[in-house]
């Protein structure tokens, strides 16, 4: 009985050490990094873990797809770069290895932490994801974002939970509101799905309240109240850059549809602007950054994953 521990990365300097370390008893670690601009690679070494550099971004499914082809353990824990595995749950993981039963795999709870304090509520807590499999009885989804893992035959549940440090700070949970919605309503579009103003107000009214009130995120202060807006920002914006995505743009007016209105002297009475055939060409104003919010990228779907949260 062998274990491999897959792990995909980019830039995760600041949190790849901590979960490397977590995971160090196992047989082999593997991590396929996409090109990290910071020492994630030199680190991920120095843990002694098979690093794999890709120079292209598939998506979430198909990267980790790749890890998973690398690993030649008899069990695969698949795992992200800001969780840890505790020493409890290590004792857990090879009992159930040593006896799996009818098992192919095993979901863990996930315990998540936003902006410093452990979540218990709002759909985050028990967050059962699915990450101990035997090695040819799972493989993941091919989804850029949100992916899942798909397996033949039963899945076990464990009791002891995969720590997950999923947002530091506010910042950090704004940056992956911003990238997780242009990335989901990429994926919406290529579906064929549409929305409306209307659709992406609805959306993220609901899963305010959905979060809030019915997951019970108020138990947990001002964090709970701060992760339910947290998803219905995401949310709200994934429909509206949908919306932004498919809805043509207005077509620009031609020159003379729409003549000016009199533009008023400095001290008297408005003078008329000269007709078109006097050649004046009106420029507008270049757009400040952020008025178009759907660049198109290839994290984390509307929202962010990690957590039982919907951003």
């Amino acid at each position: 009985m062998s274990l491999s521990v897959i792990v995909i990365t980019k830039n995760e300097e600041a949190s790849i050490d901590a979960c490397l370390a977590s995971v160090a008893w196992a047989d082999e670690i593997v991590v396929v990094d996409s090109g990290s601009a910071d020492r994630t690679a030199e680190l991920c070494r120095c843990r002694g873990a098979a690093v794999h550099v890709t120079d292209d971004w598939p998506g979430f499914g198909p990267q980790k797809n790749r890890a998973l082809g690398l690993a030649a353990g008899d069990w695969v824990l698949s795992i992200d770069a800001d969780e840890r595995v505790t020493s409890a749950l290590r004792r857990e993981l090879e009992a159930a290895m040593a006896d799996p039963g009818e098992n192919a795999a095993f979901a863990l709870p996930r315990r998540s932490r936003y902006c410093g304090r452990p979540m218990r509520h709002g759909g985050w807590w028990p967050d059962y994801v699915t990450r101990l499999f035997r090695r040819g009885r799972g493989r993941f989804s091919d989804d850029t974002l949100h992916e899942r893992l798909i397996v033949e035959g039963p899945v076990g549940r464990l009791s002891e939970p995969l720590l997950h440090e999923a947002f530091a700070d506010l910042e950090e949970v704004l940056e992956t509101v911003n990238r997780y919605s242009t990335v989901g309503a990429a994926a919406m579009r290529t579906q064929g799905r549409r929305a409306t103003l209307a659709t992406a107000i609805m959306h993220g009214l609901w899963s305010w309240f959905s979060t809030y009130v019915l997951r019970a995120g108020f138990l947990d202060g001002r964090e709970g109240f701060l992760l339910a807006v947290s998803n219905a920002e995401g949310t709200y914006y994934r429909y509206v850059k949908l919306m932004l995505l498919t809805t043509p743009a207005p077509a620009s007016p031609v020159a003379g549809d729409h003549p000016h209105p009199a533009v008023p002297r400095q001290g008297g009475s408005p003078s008329p602007l000269p007709p078109p055939s006097q050649g004046i060409t009106l420029t507008p104003p270049s757009p400040v950054k952020g008025d178009h919010p759907h660049p198109s990228l290839p994290r984390q779907g509307g929202g962010i994953q990690g957590g039982g949260r919907t951003f």
